[in-house]
């Protein structure tokens, strides 16, 4: 049983969230910590200095309305958007919030992901912890 688990979701894909959560709650100790976590895609440099100020503050809160919203009776879960690869950002969570365990939901493989790896082989082959892998 796990004490902190971290669930990452794609609100950009045609996933059922419901059922990485499930499986969180069935692994999770009692009282255990269960994160909802969200990769926005970081916006290059050259681009953000275009965008509105407070543009990226507003794009953070309006994922997280989202994931609230596609979360709802889910009280208590928490709630994260973070920036960056998506990738990278899970496993950097992971490392730096203690987490124990991460339930990432995985697809079947492309063609490109053949040549550019997925989000799930990454996160397994870099996590600080324990990764279930739903599919």
């Amino acid at each position: 049983m796990y004490k902190n688990v971290l669930v990452p979701i794609a609100l950009d894909h045609e996933r059922d969230t419901k059922e990485a959560l499930s499986i969180a709650k069935a692994i999770a100790e009692k009282g255990a910590k269960i994160t909802a976590l969200h990769v926005m895609e970081e916006v290059p440099a050259y681009v953000a200095q275009y965008l509105p100020e407070g543009q990226l503050e507003d794009n953070v809160q309006e994922l997280a309305a989202r994931m609230k919203e596609e979360l709802a009776g889910e009280d208590d879960i928490d709630i994260r958007v973070v920036s960056g690869h998506a990738g990278h950002a899970i496993v950097d969570y992971a490392k730096h919030n203690g987490v124990d365990c991460i339930v990432v939901a995985s697809h079947r493989p492309g063609l490109t992901d053949f040549f550019l790896g997925s989000t799930a082989a990454r996160v397994v082959r870099h996590a600080p912890c324990a990764v279930h892998v739903s599919r």
